[in-house]
């Protein structure tokens, strides 16, 4: 998420109830928070979500949330872009401290349970271990150093993938590689690059059979759909899908696919929802902009919801993919 897009939207969220003045003095009515709703583009929508699903939250008290992981142990861990920070959220709303680090993003497991973070002002990829401490796992691609590591997932051949914009470049540091790419970083520590077709890849996700792979581009407003060779390799990069929005509706940021090859992806108002085809099912407009969001709960059929200040869950009928289970 960028920086500067990280604190508009929390200034807006902080004067959304301050009236405005006229060039003829009348004041206006407050503006109306935007409110939760569902909104069905395709009958096939009420297949995932249920119609009178209510939308409860979870933490609050946070500057800007990124980054959900359910942990199995009954816990959501979460950044703080503004507090920097990562915390465990727990579902009465008690937050522990786990580590302080400027600007930490997306998160996740991998298939050793480690909790794997994109640390924006180190510029890396690192392993946050459980003494409160990390580890860098990758910070240089061909003798440079990355930009700003944005969000990583496990890949269904157990190697780490992540998106590298300038996003979140530290103000004053220069950009050393001439492009924002995405990467597949394996357990040997070799990191290869994948594609540098984007302006600013963002999310990220594989489908649950693992032949295609999702990216989405926040200044382009799109998501992008490879296939996936067999060594890992993308080819026959398209457009999957467009969230056009106004100025300040948000943009494509996180991804997160549910068992049947759904896509849940942060946009314009919330989180949209799309069918493995590219048709738009629906739209969970959200109270609070969303980040990111990951699948939580014993069965995984919770969407756990990262929204500037707070962080928001909502059941779900489908069950989520999460790989690195």
């Amino acid at each position: 998420m960028n920086r500067n897009m990280k604190i508009l939207q929390t200034f807006i969220v902080a004067t959304v109830a301050l009236v405005t003045v006229r060039a003829s003095g009348v004041l206006n009515a407050p503006r109306a928070p935007r409110e939760f709703k569902l909104q069905a583009e395709s009958p096939r929508f009420w297949d995932l979500v249920d119609p009178n699903a209510k939308l409860g939250v979870v933490g609050t008290g946070f500057g800007f949330t990124e980054g959900p992981v359910w942990d199995e142990a009954g816990f959501l861990y979460v950044s703080d872009e503004t507090i920097n920070k990562i915390f465990r959220l727990h579902p009465d709303g008690k937050k522990e401290e786990v580590i302080a680090l400027g600007d930490p993003d997306g998160n996740t497991f991998d298939r050793q349970h480690r909790l794997i973070d994109c640390a924006s002002v180190l510029r890396a990829i690192i392993e946050v271990t459980p003494d409160g401490k990390y580890k860098i796992l990758a910070d240089h691609y061909d003798g440079k150093k990355l930009n700003s590591p944005n969000d990583v997932i496990v890949g269904p051949d157990g190697a780490l993938y992540f998106t590298d914009p300038t996003l979140d470049l530290v103000a004053g540091e220069k950009q050393e590689i001439p492009f924002q790419g995405v990467y597949r970083l394996d357990g040997k520590g070799n990191l290869m690059l994948l594609t540098k077709d984007l302006t600013q890849p963002n999310g990220l996700a594989f489908s649950p059979d693992g032949k295609h792979f999702y990216v989405d581009d926040s200044e382009q407003r799109n998501i992008r759909v490879y296939d996936v060779a067999a060594d890992g390799t993308l080819t026959n990069g398209r457009i999957f899908g467009t969230e056009p929005g106004g100025k300040g509706d948000g943009v494509p940021d996180g991804i997160k696919v549910d068992k049947s090859g759904n896509l849940f992806v942060t946009g314009p108002k919330g989180i949209w929802v799309w069918d493995a085809k590219g048709n738009h099912l629906g739209t969970i407009v959200m109270p609070e902009q969303p980040a990111n969001l990951n699948w939580g709960d014993k069965d995984y059929r919770t969407l756990y919801i990262s929204a500037t200040t707070l962080v928001y869950r909502l059941e779900m009928k489908t069950q989520g993919f999460v790989p690195y289970l």
